[in-house]
């Protein structure tokens, strides 16, 4: 009687549930769907097309190993199966973050920087680009006491200049650059999902320099896991490194 090499159908599964793990988390950034749609099926389907490809695995190296046959085909299953199950294993296993419930993070909470161009009915969104006020201001400096406004040695108009060019380094889209208001408006994409979020950056002179201000809001959910925060640390730290080395 021959042998069914079970090896091989699991490894036809694991990578067809590999490839559409993947479609999940990069479908949006090709076009085919809203980055939301996505996000909701990664997060209801994914671990059970994990955990079915993991289960089918480990069947199929059993009955290779009982059936004495090569089990080669059903290890990199089950090992391309816990590759789909990383995020969840990765989250179970660290010490996991917890971030406020906001999505709007400025390094003025006083007097954030105004969105001009950009306005409540771009493309996709449903948060506002209206700032929260002291509420969203609070829960910030408790979560984010390091983001705070860029004092620089450089004259305004050199500090934009230096501003504009990390914007670009960090691959945003710009929807407005005006250098002669001081002012920038731009999007930002994670490179998961294809979640869209909404940048400006101000520059006002102050006696000895300038102050540089920046403001992230993500366009959908009302909580943004640090990744606003994430990209501002990220700007003030390339400008610090600038100036360092102006």
């Amino acid at each position: 009687m021959k042998k069914i090499d079970l090896g091989k159908y699991a490894l036809v599964l694991a990578v067809i549930a590999l490839c559409t793990s993947l479609l999940m988390v990069f479908g949006s950034s090709l076009g085919l769907w809203e980055p939301i749609v996505g996000f909701k099926a990664s997060r209801q389907y994914n671990d059970l097309v994990g955990y079915m490809v993991v289960l089918v695995a480990l069947v199929a190296v059993i009955y290779a190993l009982s059936t004495k046959q090569s089990y080669i085909k059903a290890i990199i299953s089950l090992i391309l199966g816990i590759a789909i199950l990383g995020p969840n294993l990765i989250g179970k296993i660290t010490h996991t973050v917890k971030y406020p419930p906001i999505h709007d993070i400025s390094t003025d909470t006083v007097t954030p920087p105004e969105f001009k161009q950009l306005t409540d009915d771009r493309e996709g969104a449903i948060n506002t680009l209206v700032y929260g006020g002291d509420d969203i201001a609070k829960q910030q400096v408790i979560a984010f006491p390091h983001i705070k406004s860029i004092q620089s040695p450089l004259s305004p108009t050199d500090a934009f200049t230096k501003a504009m060019h990390i914007a670009k380094s960090m691959g945003w889209t710009m929807v407005v650059e005006n250098p002669v208001t001081l002012h920038y408006e731009g999007t930002a994409h994670t490179p998961y999902f294809n979640f869209a979020d909404d940048i400006v950056i101000r520059v006002k002179a102050r006696q000895t320099g300038s102050i540089i201000d920046i403001r992230s809001v993500s366009r959908i959910g009302r909580g943004d896991r640090g990744v606003n925060a994430q990209r501002i640390s990220t700007f003030i730290e390339h400008f610090n490194q600038a100036n360092n080395k102006a």
